[in-house]
């Protein structure tokens, strides 16, 4: 057989008409990927038939065919096969089949037939061919679809025309009104087997060019490829009842007609209004209807300004009077906070919907300008439900992102976000994305904007369809969103929706486009509005009558207009009424905590035996663990039985009694399982059998909650939006990320500048994320030795000039007042303790810990389980219990530090016999500040001198946010000095002996009692 298989490798799939049988799926299978290029068999004898990959296919069924039965198959395969069989050489085997006007036994003996070019050969190419046109319109068809409402558009396609011809193919127009048999790649067909190839090539035209550009060739899954085609090619799909019609025209009045009253209303307010691409509300709300009807209960959105009032009006669904009110700026905030313009606010309803006649609930999330940055938190938000919901699948729960063309392609954190949507611990199992593709950036024409033809390039990277679709087309984009909602529900994957429109204004009302854009925008002042167009189509089809929609139009207005005289009654502005991320009975009704009072952060001695013994063995049979891990193990076996735990072990206690208490804990971040530096080891891994592991932290109690710890994808920013996004669903778990060391959580900046430092001021929004951020100098160069934070402090809204007024329950309400908590701890107990008190709370701050390196594994760095028992709690400051504590009247100085230095510090002091004369103190708390504390335990030493010491240079670190409160502290009573690094412009050197040499000098300074005299 090795003539059949002999084949010439052309991207020409085999359909064959009238004796030759279409190919098998299963053959076809093959063919989804990108075609091989053309290879041709030199050889001097005739030319075998042509057949490509799948001509080889069809060629062994028939020889598997006429092996069982030679009268099975067509008589001039009959021949081929007795001449191929008997050895006929190269080129002899072939015999014509008969002509169509009928045949002759005779002609049909078996004999070689040297050098014969029979007509069958050109009929298996011709349907090559037609399969070869078919795959061509399905891979390229999108090129020619007339996707642009403006008619300017030229996506640039590397300057490479990519036509659909028949001369590409090899036909030409002899054969329009021939007939072919349609092959099982495509749906073109309908009920009809065959067709001519002219009305071939019109179903392709009506189902590739018109409105609807479909990208989805690039997809492996073949199931999914023809779960496509099937969804664009079958004939008459497209089709819509009067109802659907008469629908989608009321929505397409509200989008316009708001848009329309704010002009008139507000004509000199930034709005950023949705002119020009008025379809995306019913493109929202047919995704939102058809992902009800599929069982959908509750639907996360994330989008940027650009329509953002008319997405809350029309599909949230916010009332009309509240939005109104945003307006006034008359209208002083009832709430304590910044506040945020009104195209960032989000909001949380629940309603009924219509078409499903089921609950469902809507929630956009409040954003910053930051374009694309709530993405990831989009998706945390959903995980988060999806978890609490038990909808392992997202059956329940589904995302929807909206995005700018530009955006979309220019920002990083859409790359990031999108390669969350399969990983195990962070998809959402699919996410509809719709690009409002005004074709500009601001001023920012797309040509300058990407390097790719389209925005949504960049959604193929995970496989995700794209369907483009004309915004001016209405019932185009209507289809187009349910189809993509039905993607998602069908394969929870992600999906995107390019929704081509124009931007009829500037970027914003006052803008003028006309600076940087003369032609586009000349010819969208002649563009004729999609309302207008699509009502006088449903007119001229009798959907509705003229007086039915200019009554439907005065209906809406009057809703507006009754609207905006209610919103004149209104006098405070309320901004928790646009409340995202509620928390049912977690405050009181007026959403204020239940109580200012912090219980007892300790636990049972019989409580940390029990979790002790659990993070010191392997609750597995036939769990193989490595050598080291054994170590380990036994280690923290031995440090249980003598009531004492490192850095690690603290941490487990922390979350395994929490875990108890029913709180769910979260730790994501690079390399968490293990951890950076090889302490923590909460996840085992069996050295003999692979993928199979333990997480003993899931052990501790039948009727416990979950643990969760991830390795994250190395990412920062996505990682640690996720994280946000989770922890704002519900305040009764522990979310926390660690970055893998500190000094990269600045590859995250926006997420900790817009969202988690500033995110309750602007949004009435609290949020109990936990920032584990591995820090400190120890000779390990610039980029591993700081979390910045001097960064972090200088965030903080405590006033360093207003000493606050004494009060019961001091402590809870500074952290209540506070816009986060900033720590560094310097014992294992205080790290157990801070964690604890962040779920204890009844109320949420996010928590930044700076975390120890050195620490992990030092000596002296072990708590007592002691520290850890019922009625202790969190040390705000550690004081000095050594000889200086016990004369604090004869200390001539009072060292105050916090972190890892105090170890430093105190060696050096005792080496230098200094512990009678030199305090030290250590800041556990940072922000808030522990005013209070700090000025009753300075207030014992008033002989002392007092000095600010710490590791970091002088220019960061803590001095710039510390000095300003111990001086109000203190009152100015005494100067406060530096003992450190000096300012550097990084954060430390990368010489070792440098290194030490610096960290000599800093420890000189801070305990050298003359250091300082005669200085003012």
């Amino acid at each position: 057989m090795h003539h059949l298989r002999t084949t010439v490798l052309r991207l020409r799939p085999l359909t064959a008409a009238q004796a030759i049988q279409s190919a098998s799926p299963g053959r076809l299978a093959g063919l989804e990927g990108t075609p091989p290029s053309a290879r041709f068999l030199k050889t001097t004898a005739a030319p075998e038939p042509s057949f490509n990959g799948t001509g080889s296919n069809y060629v062994e069924e028939m020889y598997a065919a006429w092996l069982e039965d030679p009268r099975s198959v067509h008589k001039s395969w009959d021949v081929y096969f007795q001449n191929a069989t008997a050895g006929s050489s190269m080129g002899v085997t072939y015999q014509s089949p008969p002509s169509m006007s009928g045949s002759s036994e005779g002609q049909f003996a078996v004999q070689p037939l040297v050098g014969a070019q029979p007509s069958v050969e050109k009929l298996v190419e011709d349907h090559l061919a037609v399969q070869s046109l078919i795959r061509a319109y399905q891979v390229r068809g999108h090129h020619m679809a007339q996707l642009d409402p403006l008619g300017i558009s030229c996506v640039d396609f590397d300057d490479t025309p990519c036509p659909i011809g028949l001369q590409n193919v090899g036909l030409d127009s002899s054969s329009m009104d021939r007939m072919f048999r349609i092959p099982k790649t495509t749906f073109i067909g309908g009920k009809e087997s065959v067709l001519t190839l002219r009305e071939i090539i019109r179903r392709l035209e009506m189902a590739y060019c018109q409105h609807i550009g479909v990208e989805f060739m690039f997809i492996n899954d073949v199931e999914q490829c023809q779960w496509i085609r099937q969804r664009f090619e079958t004939p008459g799909i497209m089709q819509f009842t009067v109802e659907e019609k008469r629908t989608l025209l009321a929505r397409m009045i509200r989008s316009t007609r708001f848009e329309e009253f704010l002009q008139r209303k507000w004509s000199s307010e930034k709005r950023f209004g949705l002119e020009g691409c008025e379809s995306l509300i019913p493109a929202l709300k047919t995704i939102i209807d058809r992902s009800s009807q599929n069982g959908v209960e509750s639907v996360i959105m994330g989008m940027p300004h650009r329509g953002r009032l008319n997405v809350l009006a029309n599909v949230v669904r916010k009332d009309l009077d509240q939005i109104f009110c945003q307006f006034d700026s008359k209208l002083e905030a009832a709430d304590e906070g910044s506040g945020d313009v009104k195209y960032h606010l989000g909001m949380y309803h629940k309603r009924m919907n219509r078409v499903s006649d089921k609950q469902i609930t809507i929630s956009l999330m409040a954003n910053p300008s930051h374009l694309e940055a709530v993405d990831p938190v989009v998706q945390g938000k959903t995980k988060a439900e999806q978890f609490y919901s038990g909808d392992s699948e997202g059956k329940k729960v589904m995302p929807i992102l909206l995005h700018g063309d530009a955006a979309f392609a220019g920002q990083g954190v859409v790359y990031e976000t999108f390669h969350l949507s399969d990983l195990p611990s962070y998809t959402t199992h699919g996410t509809v994305h719709v690009v409002v593709n005004n074709q500009i950036g601001f001023t920012t024409d797309p040509r300058m904007a990407r390097s790719s033809p389209y925005p949504t390039d960049i959604a193929r990277v995970v496989n995700a369809p794209i369907f483009h679709v004309n915004g001016d087309d209405p019932e185009a984009v209507m289809y187009v969103c349910g189809v993509a909602a039905d993607w998602r529900n069908t394969f929870h994957k992600d999906v995107v929706v390019d929704l081509v429109c124009y931007r009829r204004n500037g970027h914003n009302e006052m803008d003028e486009p006309m600076f940087t854009q003369p032609l586009m925008y000349k010819q969208i002042k002649k563009q004729k509005g999609v309302l207008q167009k699509f009502a006088e189509k449903l007119i001229t089809e009798g959907v509705v009558t003229t007086q039915e929609y200019e009554e439907q139009i005065a209906a809406y207005d009057k809703i507006c207009e009754d609207a905006y005289a209610h919103s004149k009654d209104e006098k405070i502005l309320h901004i928790k009424h646009w409340l995202d991320s509620p928390w049912p009975d977690f405050f009181t009704l007026d959403g204020q905590p239940k109580t200012m009072s912090c219980p007892s952060t300790g636990i049972s001695e019989d409580e940390l035996n029990h979790i002790g013994s659990i993070a010191a063995s392997v609750p597995m049979e036939d769990f193989t663990i490595h050598g080291g891990l054994s170590r380990i193990l036994k280690g923290r076996s031995i440090m249980v039985a003598q009531r004492v735990c490192d850095w690690a072990l603290a941490e487990y206690m922390a979350f395994g009694s929490l875990l108890k208490q029913g709180v769910h804990v979260r730790l994501s971040g690079q390399d968490v399982e293990r951890g950076t530096f090889s302490h923590r080891h909460h996840v085992l891994h069996d050295q003999n059998v692979d993928k199979r592991i333990c997480i003993p932290m899931n052990f501790i109690s039948p009727d416990q909650a979950s643990y969760t710890v991830c390795n994250s994808p190395l990412s920062e920013y996505s990682v640690l939006g996720f994280e946000l996004g989770f922890a704002m669903a519900s305040p009764n778990a522990l979310v926390l990320w660690e970055a893998q060391f500190g000094d990269f959580n600045n590859t995250a900046q926006c997420i900790i500048d817009q969202f988690i430092s500033s995110g309750q001021a602007k949004w009435v929004r609290q949020n109990g994320i936990v920032l584990l951020l591995p820090h400190g100098l120890e000779g390990m160069g610039p980029e591993h030795s700081s979390g910045r934070p001097e960064r972090f402090l200088q965030m903080c809204n405590d006033d360093p000039d207003v000493f606050p007024k004494p009060s019961e329950d001091f402590a809870e309400h500074q952290l209540y007042d506070c816009n986060w908590i900033v720590v560094n701890c310097s014992t294992p107990a205080n790290y157990f303790h801070v964690l604890r008190r962040q779920m204890l709370l009844s109320f949420r701050k996010p928590l930044v810990i700076f975390t120890p390196k050195s620490l992990l594994r030092h000596p002296e760095a072990k708590s007592s389980f002691d520290d850890m028992l019922p009625g202790t709690h969190f040390q705000r400051i550690i004081v000095d219990n050594g000889p200086a504590g016990a004369r604090p009247e004869s200390v001539k100085r009072v060292v105050l530090c916090t972190g890892k230095v105090y170890y430093e510090l105190t060696r050096e002091r005792r080496n230098r016999g200094l512990d009678g004369d030199i305090a030290v103190i250590r800041i556990e708390q940072l922000s808030p500040f522990p005013f209070d504390l700090v000025k009753s335990e300075t207030d014992r030493f008033p002989n002392a001198e007092l000095v600010w010491c710490q590791e970091e240079h002088k220019n960061q670190g803590y001095y710039d946010y510390v000095k300003p409160r111990l001086q109000t502290t203190v009152g100015y009573s005494r100067p406060i000095w530096y003992a450190g690094r000096e300012p550097a412009a990084a954060p430390a050197t990368g010489n070792k002996q440098a290194h030490v040499c610096e960290l000599q000098r800093l420890l000189d300074t801070a305990l050298d009692l003359h250091v300082f005299s005669g200085r003012v």
